[in-house]
Protein backbone atom coordinates (compact mmCIF):
# COMPACT_ATOMS: atom_id res chain seq x y z
CA UNK A 1 0.00 0.00 0.00
CA UNK A 2 1.27 3.80 -0.87
CA UNK A 3 1.76 6.47 1.59
CA UNK A 4 0.10 8.88 -1.08
CA UNK A 5 -2.66 11.02 0.52
CA UNK A 6 -6.11 10.29 0.15
CA UNK A 7 -7.63 13.16 -2.47
CA UNK A 8 -10.52 15.22 -1.03
CA UNK A 9 -14.05 14.49 -2.11
CA UNK A 10 -17.60 14.74 -2.09
CA UNK A 11 -20.54 12.77 -2.91
CA UNK A 12 -24.00 13.36 -3.44
CA UNK A 13 -27.10 11.08 -2.91
CA UNK A 14 -29.70 13.23 -4.42
CA UNK A 15 -33.53 11.61 -3.48
CA UNK A 16 -36.49 12.73 -5.63
CA UNK A 17 -39.49 13.42 -4.16
CA UNK A 18 -40.21 9.51 -3.87
CA UNK A 19 -37.68 8.77 -2.10
CA UNK A 20 -35.91 7.28 -5.13
CA UNK A 21 -31.89 8.42 -5.15
CA UNK A 22 -30.11 9.61 -8.46
CA UNK A 23 -27.36 7.70 -10.24
CA UNK A 24 -25.82 7.82 -13.53
CA UNK A 25 -23.91 5.84 -15.48
CA UNK A 26 -19.99 6.33 -16.36
CA UNK A 27 -19.19 5.99 -19.67
CA UNK A 28 -15.35 5.63 -19.09
CA UNK A 29 -12.27 4.81 -16.90
CA UNK A 30 -10.57 8.17 -15.18
CA UNK A 31 -7.28 6.56 -14.97
CA UNK A 32 -7.27 4.38 -11.88
CA UNK A 33 -11.41 5.17 -11.19
CA UNK A 34 -12.22 2.38 -13.32
CA UNK A 35 -15.37 0.78 -14.58
CA UNK A 36 -16.24 -2.69 -14.03
CA UNK A 37 -18.94 -3.99 -16.46
CA UNK A 38 -21.93 -4.41 -15.40
CA UNK A 39 -21.04 -1.86 -11.97
CA UNK A 40 -20.98 1.24 -14.19
CA UNK A 41 -23.51 3.46 -11.98
CA UNK A 42 -22.87 5.81 -9.64
CA UNK A 43 -24.30 9.02 -7.45
CA UNK A 44 -22.11 11.94 -8.07
CA UNK A 45 -18.97 12.81 -7.23
CA UNK A 46 -16.16 14.94 -6.93
CA UNK A 47 -13.27 17.17 -5.90
CA UNK A 48 -12.80 19.59 -3.57
CA UNK A 49 -10.99 22.50 -4.95
CA UNK A 50 -8.02 24.11 -2.36
CA UNK A 51 -9.63 26.34 -0.27
CA UNK A 52 -13.49 25.54 -1.20
CA UNK A 53 -15.58 24.62 1.39
CA UNK A 54 -17.19 21.24 0.95
CA UNK A 55 -21.15 21.93 0.58
CA UNK A 56 -20.37 24.29 -1.72
CA UNK A 57 -17.85 21.97 -3.47
CA UNK A 58 -20.84 19.34 -3.34
CA UNK A 59 -23.37 21.49 -5.39
CA UNK A 60 -20.87 22.74 -7.71
CA UNK A 61 -19.99 19.21 -8.12
CA UNK A 62 -23.77 18.17 -8.49
CA UNK A 63 -24.20 21.23 -11.09
CA UNK A 64 -21.26 20.25 -13.11
CA UNK A 65 -22.11 16.99 -13.27
CA UNK A 66 -25.60 16.89 -13.75
CA UNK A 67 -26.69 20.40 -14.54
CA UNK A 68 -28.78 20.41 -11.16
CA UNK A 69 -29.53 23.49 -9.14
CA UNK A 70 -32.47 23.06 -7.77
CA UNK A 71 -31.78 21.27 -4.32
CA UNK A 72 -32.26 21.00 -0.25
CA UNK A 73 -29.96 20.43 1.79
CA UNK A 74 -31.25 16.86 3.92
CA UNK A 75 -28.29 16.46 5.74
CA UNK A 76 -24.37 15.25 5.66
CA UNK A 77 -22.76 12.26 6.78
CA UNK A 78 -20.81 12.49 10.33
CA UNK A 79 -17.63 11.58 9.20
CA UNK A 80 -15.24 11.15 6.17
CA UNK A 81 -15.24 8.05 3.93
CA UNK A 82 -12.16 6.66 2.28
CA UNK A 83 -11.60 3.90 -0.40
CA UNK A 84 -8.52 2.93 -2.51
CA UNK A 85 -8.32 3.01 -6.28
CA UNK A 86 -7.34 -0.57 -7.06
CA UNK A 87 -4.36 -1.55 -8.38
CA UNK A 88 -3.40 0.94 -11.99
CA UNK A 89 -0.86 -0.07 -13.85
CA UNK A 90 -2.02 2.69 -16.71
CA UNK A 91 0.27 5.63 -18.06
CA UNK A 92 0.42 8.83 -15.75
CA UNK A 93 -2.81 10.19 -14.29
CA UNK A 94 -3.96 13.43 -12.85
CA UNK A 95 -5.39 11.30 -10.07
CA UNK A 96 -2.72 8.92 -9.61
CA UNK A 97 -1.02 11.19 -7.21
CA UNK A 98 -3.39 9.73 -4.35
CA UNK A 99 -4.20 6.28 -3.27
CA UNK A 100 -7.49 6.99 -3.06
CA UNK A 101 -10.51 9.23 -2.27
CA UNK A 102 -11.54 10.75 1.26
CA UNK A 103 -15.31 11.50 1.09
CA UNK A 104 -17.72 13.77 2.68
CA UNK A 105 -21.37 12.75 1.69
CA UNK A 106 -24.68 14.76 1.36
CA UNK A 107 -28.23 13.99 0.88
CA UNK A 108 -30.52 16.46 -1.27
CA UNK A 109 -33.75 16.51 -1.74
CA UNK A 110 -34.57 17.40 -5.91
CA UNK A 111 -36.63 20.42 -5.52
CA UNK A 112 -36.62 21.45 -9.58
CA UNK A 113 -38.14 19.44 -12.55
CA UNK A 114 -36.50 16.90 -14.72
CA UNK A 115 -35.62 18.96 -17.52
CA UNK A 116 -32.93 20.81 -15.58
CA UNK A 117 -31.55 17.20 -15.50
CA UNK A 118 -28.40 17.62 -18.29
CA UNK A 119 -25.23 15.29 -18.49
CA UNK A 120 -23.69 17.26 -21.33
CA UNK A 121 -23.98 20.19 -18.50
CA UNK A 122 -20.05 20.55 -18.20
CA UNK A 123 -19.66 20.29 -22.05
CA UNK A 124 -16.60 22.55 -22.72
CA UNK A 125 -14.99 22.96 -19.41
CA UNK A 126 -14.75 19.33 -18.28
CA UNK A 127 -15.58 15.70 -20.08
CA UNK A 128 -18.78 14.39 -19.63
CA UNK A 129 -18.71 11.42 -17.29
CA UNK A 130 -21.90 10.37 -17.91
CA UNK A 131 -24.15 8.83 -20.92
CA UNK A 132 -27.27 8.05 -19.04
CA UNK A 133 -29.19 8.60 -15.31
CA UNK A 134 -32.61 6.97 -13.85
CA UNK A 135 -34.35 7.25 -9.94
CA UNK A 136 -33.21 4.27 -8.07
CA UNK A 137 -33.74 2.35 -4.64
CA UNK A 138 -30.94 3.44 -2.38
CA UNK A 139 -30.45 -0.14 -0.66
CA UNK A 140 -29.83 -1.11 -4.41
CA UNK A 141 -26.56 0.99 -4.47
CA UNK A 142 -23.81 -1.13 -3.21
CA UNK A 143 -24.89 -3.87 -5.88
CA UNK A 144 -24.55 -1.13 -8.69
CA UNK A 145 -21.63 0.62 -8.06
CA UNK A 146 -18.05 -0.94 -8.78
CA UNK A 147 -16.34 -3.23 -6.15
CA UNK A 148 -13.67 -0.92 -4.51
CA UNK A 149 -16.55 1.92 -3.34
CA UNK A 150 -19.13 -0.65 -2.24
CA UNK A 151 -18.10 -0.58 2.02
CA UNK A 152 -18.87 3.68 1.01
CA UNK A 153 -22.00 2.81 -0.65
CA UNK A 154 -23.33 0.82 2.09
CA UNK A 155 -22.35 3.39 4.93
CA UNK A 156 -23.92 5.74 2.36
CA UNK A 157 -27.00 3.71 2.48
CA UNK A 158 -27.41 3.09 6.35
CA UNK A 159 -26.44 6.74 6.98
CA UNK A 160 -29.04 8.55 4.75
CA UNK A 161 -31.77 5.78 4.89
CA UNK A 162 -33.91 8.10 6.64
CA UNK A 163 -34.03 10.36 3.46
CA UNK A 164 -35.71 6.97 1.19
CA UNK A 165 -39.25 7.85 1.54
CA UNK A 166 -42.04 10.10 -0.36
CA UNK A 167 -42.24 13.73 1.04
CA UNK A 168 -45.65 14.28 -0.96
Amino acid sequence: MTADPYRPNVGIALFDRQGRVFIARRIGDDGPEIIVPGHEWQMPQGGVEPGEDIEPAARRELAEETGIRSVALLGRMASAMTYDWPPYHGPPHRLTRWRGQRQVWFAYRFTGSEAEIDLAASAGTEPIEFDAWRWEQLDRLPDLVVPFKRAVYAAVVAAFAVHARPTE
